[in-house]
């Protein structure tokens, strides 16, 4: 009989305070502290009164009277039938009846010893009670008591009450697991994780600890394409895979979503690395999802702390293997990178830029210039594309390559995008009023489409500046479409049909199906700059791209645009192929508001007539 802490167990029940209650205070109105009276008889020793009896076997708990040796005075009719249900000949009491030798008869070890010292304390006044939970190993499984012990008499006296309390202690153990473990995979979850690399790296005899960032590539499309449940599947083949991946004292754990971390005791750099090898060729093989195979990969990123006392904390240490995660993705995907300092210091930045970068919206630090785009048969400038800069108070112009990027991972192309559609909107009806009929477009992101706002932004911008719809075009690259095809078409037909045109930006850079753009709402198709601006000696095979291009747009009722147009050589091919518009540095550079007007005096004599 082992007292052990069981962590929230009860240490004491309404039922168990009743239980006491009944032996230390009497039923008459002279027994407020019941002495036990002894009678003894001519053959033996003392025995209890007959009305102490009585009260212990009305007590549904196995409870026992002993006294200060641990001699056993009394058990109560559900200790009986307790030992009579369990099959345990130990909780049976010798000759001599001693509860403390049965105590050591169930479990030997030193929390026991600890209890029995403490019920003499008790005995002795020493302790006004004692409580303690202890595990029961018997023949048909683990029992979990609660017991509970009060002098009762001067003499010593002792009642112990023991209270089965396994329902209790299961249901705390499972919820207790619960909060620590992901239920979808019964790995470690973030939480317990945290806790886990903690503990190793505060282990002063540990050596080097790695941790492993894992994100799988391709789930998202797994989720969309084949749905949750599948992916479901898939998060539990991943975490089956790993384990059985990596190295018995390793552990594996999920933080949420298809990201996954090992953490891997006693395993310097190179260590990491051959188990990230391991674990990416175990996802490298197909999966079986909804009755095919699917080939995925997995991005991993590695950092170390070296053996021995270290202030480095498990925060550290899992955000140092993300960054490296990132970096793996940003080289390529399916990929192992480790984890260096400089990856920090550009995180750090980044994180600088995005505290400045929301400034900038409110502080009018944001700005746009326009590139005209030329109308090819007519030879005239007949819209500009809006293309937001950063006038940074200490940086300078920035261009959106410096910052763009940053504002997606910090949620912030929404009130961009607002900004931006707003700020041309009421530029392009200015140009109008002011005799200058000109086709905006404007550039959209995936997290727009997937925010699902941006038709009402689009609306909301119109209505603001009074520009007619037929004078916008939303733009949005060819790979953000296909991240999310169907949500992209609903909200395209719907633009479309306000009469706001759009446009699919860097068309054949290959990442959309010919089904796909079959099935999508756009009236414009860019072409991408990779074919317009063909090396020296390619022109045959850009021409042979371009005219395919065309040739498909003009089937699907789609005229053609030709960005990126840098010499007077692809001006004319992309003429001479068809291309309905054409824009880049060979006509003319982004530029300030204020100078188009001036712009376009030089370059056609005339404002422009033809729309879009």
């Amino acid at each position: 009989m082992s007292a052990v802490d069981v962590g929230t167990v009860s240490t004491e029940t309404d039922e168990d305070r009743s239980d006491l209650a009944g032996v230390r205070v009497g039923r008459g109105p002279a027994e407020h502290d019941l002495p036990l009276d002894v009678r003894r008889r001519v053959d033996g020793p003392a025995q209890p009164a007959v009305v102490v009896e009585a009260v212990l076997d009305a007590l549904p708990s196995p409870t026992l009277l002993i006294d200060a040796g641990g001699t056993v005075l009394l058990a109560n009719t559900a200790w009986e039938k307790a030992a009579d249900v369990l099959g345990d000949d130990r909780m049976r009491f010798g000759v001599d009846g001693d509860y403390f030798a049965m105590a050591c008869r169930l479990n030997g070890d030193d929390s026991t010893s600890t209890l029995v010292d403490q019920l003499r304390e008790l005995s002795r006044g020493v302790r006004s009670s004692v409580q303690a939970d202890y595990a029961l190993e018997l023949p048909t499984g683990t029992r979990w008591i609660h017991l509970q012990a009060s002098r009762v008499d001067q003499a010593g006296q002792v009642v112990v009450t023991h209270t089965d309390v396994t329902s209790r202690v299961a249901a705390e153990r499972a919820s207790d697991w619960r909060a620590r473990h992901d239920t979808l995979t019964e790995l470690p979850n973030r939480a317990h994780l945290h806790e886990l690399i903690d503990t190793e790296l505060q282990r002063h005899d540990r050596g080097p600890v790695s941790v492993l960032f894992l994100d799988i590539d391709g789930f998202k499309d797994v989720n969309d394409s084949l749905g949750h449940d599948v992916g479901d599947d898939l998060l539990r083949q991943v975490a089956a895979r790993l384990t059985g991946s990596t190295r018995a004292g390793d552990t594996v754990g999920r933080l949420g979503g298809d990201e996954f971390v090992v953490l891997c005791r006693d395993c310097d750099t190179t260590g990491a690395e051959a188990l990230a090898d391991r674990c990416r060729a175990g996802i490298d093989r197909p999966f079986e999802l909804g009755g095919r195979l699917v080939r995925l990969g997995a991005s991993i990123g590695i950092a170390t702390a070296a053996s021995g006392p270290t202030r480095v904390r498990s925060t550290d240490l899992v955000r140092d293997a993300d960054l490296a995660m990132y970096a793996a993705k940003a080289a390529g995907r399916n990929r192992v990178r480790l984890f260096t300092a400089d990856l920090r210091a550009a995180a750090q930045h980044r994180a600088t830029v995005a505290s400045e970068l929301r400034d900038a919206v409110e502080d009018g630090q944001l700005l746009l210039h326009y590139q005209p785009v030329v109308h090819l048969p007519s030879g005239r400038c007949t819209g500009v594309e809006a293309l937001i800069r950063w006038q940074h108070p200490r940086r300078g112009l920035l261009a959106p390559a410096d910052f763009l990027p940053i504002a997606v991972q910090h949620d912030l192309m929404g009130v961009i995008a607002r900004w931006v559609l707003h700020t041309a909107t009421r530029q392009t009806a200015a140009w109008a009023a002011a005799g200058l009929n000109l086709v905006t477009a404007v550039n959209i992101s995936a997290n727009h489409v997937a925010a699902g706002t941006l038709v009402a932004d689009v609306q909301e911008a119109l209505a603001d500046s009074g520009l007619p719809p037929e004078q916008l075009v939303v733009e949005m690259a060819e790979r953000s479409v296909a991240e999310d095809v169907e949500r992209a078409a609903a909200q395209f037909a719907e633009l479309r049909r306000s009469g706001v045109e759009v446009s699919i930006d860097d068309f054949g850079s290959g990442f959309s199906s010919l089904g796909q753009l079959v099935a999508m709402p756009t009236g414009l198709l860019k072409i991408d700059r990779s074919l317009v601006a063909f090396p020296e000696g390619r022109r045959s095979q850009a021409a042979a791209a371009i005219a395919a291009v065309v040739a498909l747009a003009g089937a699907c009722g789609v005229r053609t645009h030709a960005g990126g147009v840098e010499t007077a050589e692809q001006l004319e091919l992309a003429t001479e192929l068809g291309c309905t518009f054409a824009q880049g540095f060979h006509l003319a550079r982004p530029m300030p508001a204020e100078d188009l007007t001036g712009w376009l005096a030089g370059y056609a004599g005339q404002p422009a007539t033809a729309l879009f």
